[in-house]
């Protein structure tokens, strides 16, 4: 593993915790219908926090081309996974140590060609991230906002989801959208909603409410609420020190939030999800016939590759 350059004080890379009894992690793609509500934030404090419950934790920078995992860290990691998409390294190689032992695998800043990926490339990705399985209990992946192929791929090839919403119009209505598409497309039938920088109850039920309804009336589907994190301006200020909000400021209203979060997710995983994390979805989803992970064969399965 890399040792990254970085601009705050640097850590050395904590020994992993013992795994669980599994022998593939849980995987979870976060994802928002628009950018600007947090989602990065979101991902790295909830990383640390499973990591300190004892165990081993990889965020997975999924927002190929445009990476703000390092940056919201102060690191700058010599490789990334466009290096190995490209044959110049491999992925256990560009992992970097973040705070506290969690793993980053950091995506492709500015590199224009991860948006359309030969085939090549994804059996690439496939093989390498199989090699990486028995290293992790979880794996959050960090996916990039929006819509676009990339998004719904990594939502597709995970056990579950979870959608980040803030109390803006925008946020709420593209967040519609994106549970629209995984919900007709590709058949997902519940999600779970985050609410971001809430400024109260009231605010986070009103906002929720009319994305249930919505998703209820239109959809058919399942939202259910996964947990509030406050408006908190410690979360400015960590962003500017580009540390995490549960390491700079532990006492903090979103620090409590978040490592209540991480309560929660934990507690709600099942037992009997299935083996084979993304190195089993994705070989499904290489697959042929659709319809056995779940999708409608009437639409093109989501992929990397643009034609």
């Amino acid at each position: 593993m890399q040792t990254a350059s970085q601009g705050n004080t640097a850590r050395p890379f904590a020994s992993p915790s013992e795994p669980l009894a599994r022998t593939s992690p849980y995987v979870l793609a976060i994802s928002s219908g628009k950018g600007g509500v947090g989602k990065t934030n979101v991902v790295i404090n909830l990383a640390v926090e499973i990591q300190r419950r004892g165990l081993r934790v990889l965020v997975f920078d999924a927002d190929m081309g445009l990476s703000n995992v390092p940056i919201l860290l102060g690191l700058v990691p010599e490789y990334n996974i466009s290096h190995v998409l490209f044959g110049e390294m491999r992925m256990k190689d560009v992992l970097f140590p973040g705070p506290e032992g969690v793993t980053v695998l950091p995506a492709g800043f500015g590199v224009q060609e991860m948006a359309a990926l030969t085939e090549e490339q994804q059996l690439r990705l496939l093989c390498e991230t199989e090699e990486l399985e028995e290293d992790f209990d979880v794996v959050l992946i960090d996916t990039g906002a929006g819509i676009s192929p990339n998004v719904l791929f990594f939502n597709i090839v995970s056990h579950d989801n979870i959608v980040v919403v803030c109390p803006e119009p925008a946020s709420m209505s593209d967040a519609y959208v994106l549970m629209k598409i995984l919900a007709l497309q590709y058949q997902r039938k519940t999600f779970k909603v985050l609410m971001n920088s809430v400024k109260g109850e009231s605010e986070a039920a009103l906002v929720l409410d009319r994305i249930t309804e919505a998703c209820q009336r239109f959809l058919g589907v399942s939202v259910r609420h996964f947990g509030n994190i406050p408006y908190d301006t410690h979360i400015r200020e960590a962003v500017r020190s580009q540390k995490p909000v549960v390491e700079l400021y532990p006492d903090a209203p979103s620090s409590q939030a978040f490592s209540l979060l991480a309560s929660r997710l934990l507690s709600s995983i099942p037992d009997d999800y299935p083996v084979g994390s993304l190195q089993f979805f994705w070989k499904r989803l290489f697959s042929s016939d659709v319809s056995e992970w779940g999708g409608d064969p009437s639409h093109a399965r989501p992929t990397l590759v643009r034609t």
